[in-house]
């Protein structure tokens, strides 16, 4: 009987063997879909399209901060280029025409939102769409400029503002402060890329009058303007320049302190790059820091926050920048009240 039976057993354990390897591909190949899994997933995922207009070049250093800070900003809070993440950058430099062309483009690739550098861009891009939310960097009067109806906007767009209109007080101040034989003052100006430029020009007169100083209006359109402003305004001594917030004169900035500095002309600018090109001294916020704030409305946009659930803010850190070296050449001495308020003073 048990050699009768001994087949039977062995044909049993065959089987046996069988159903084992085969249970074994089975669980090896099931690893192997779900190890493949995550990167099908991964494949599959959804790129979140942003624009970008900046009202500058690619060659500028302070704009590629600016949008650094952006980019910088938003991968700390997980969003990655070409992982979850794609940002259609556009450089338009000081022309409104290019502006105007950029903005319709990145408007037609519908984006889930776009950031705008400064008030041209915001209005170039408001002209092509009231629906895609628009996020704002550094611009002066948005209610002015008709991007908002408050600080609590009921539109697509909301962002960061530079300056109150009562920094024209301060600047009038500054300048007196460090060159108190100023008696005209001059605020130079592009109407064309400061459309805003009211915003200031009340505050400039009403602190003009009560420092007893003459308040000049200096607009000019191009960079060939800008020459005879400063030096008509260099004619006459104890004469006096005060930069406004401005795109162009941003671009310019290298060309203008180095006008002054030719003139000898006592001045104050609104971005710290100003007196480390050679300019007097600055007073203003850091713009840097605007767009990386802006990084954290993009981050609330792309996860389902509507614009106008995000009020336009305030800057928050601000910058006093001496130039002593250019204080010397132009035979100034700088208070000490001045030297302990400055964030920096360039010897």
């Amino acid at each position: 009987m048990g050699r009768a039976m001994l087949p039977r057993q062995r044909s049993l354990a065959r089987e046996g063997q069988m159903r084992i390897c085969l249970r074994r591909r089975e669980f090896i190949a099931a690893l192997g879909g779900a190890a493949a899994w995550p990167l099908a997933v991964r494949a599959q995922q959804k790129l979140r399209r942003v624009g970008a207009l900046m009202a500058f070049t690619d060659e500028d250093l302070e704009a590629q901060a600016r949008f650094a800070a952006f980019r910088e900003g938003l991968q700390k809070l997980g969003w990655i280029e070409g992982r979850n993440i794609n940002i259609d950058l556009r450089w338009a430099g000081s022309e409104a025409a290019l502006m105007q062309r950029f903005a319709k483009e990145l408007v037609e690739q519908q984006p889930e939102l776009i950031l705008s550098s400064d008030t041209p861009t915001t209005a170039a891009l408001l002209q092509q769409t009231r629906t895609i939310p628009i996020i704002f960097g550094a611009v002066s009067d948005p209610i002015g400029s008709g991007f908002v109806a408050s600080f609590w906007p009921a539109s697509n767009a909301t962002g960061f503002t530079t300056m109150e209109p009562t920094m024209a007080s301060k600047w009038v101040e500054l300048l007196k402060e460090i060159a108190p034989g100023v008696n005209r003052v001059a605020l130079l100006f592009n109407p064309i890329t400061a459309p805003y430029f009211e915003f200031y020009l009340n505050p400039f007169m009403a602190a003009a009058a009560s420092f007893g100083v003459a308040a000049i209006i200096a607009p000019i359109h191009d960079i060939a303007e800008l020459e005879s402003a400063i030096a008509l305004q260099a004619r006459e001594p104890n004469g006096g320049l005060i930069v406004m917030p401005d795109s162009f004169m941003t671009l310019h900035r290298v060309e203008i302190a180095s006008l002054t500095a030719r003139y000898s002309l006592p001045s104050i600018y609104y971005l710290r790059l100003f007196a480390e090109s050679g300019g007097l001294l600055s007073y203003g916020n850091d713009l840097v820091d605007n767009f990386s704030r802006a990084a954290g409305y993009a981050d609330r946009i792309l996860k389902g926050t509507k614009p106008n659930d995000l009020p336009v803010q305030a800057p928050v850190k601000f910058e006093l920048v001496i130039n002593a070296r250019t204080a010397q050449a132009l035979g100034l001495t700088v208070p000490l009240t001045l030297r302990t308020l400055a964030t920096e003073v360039i010897e």
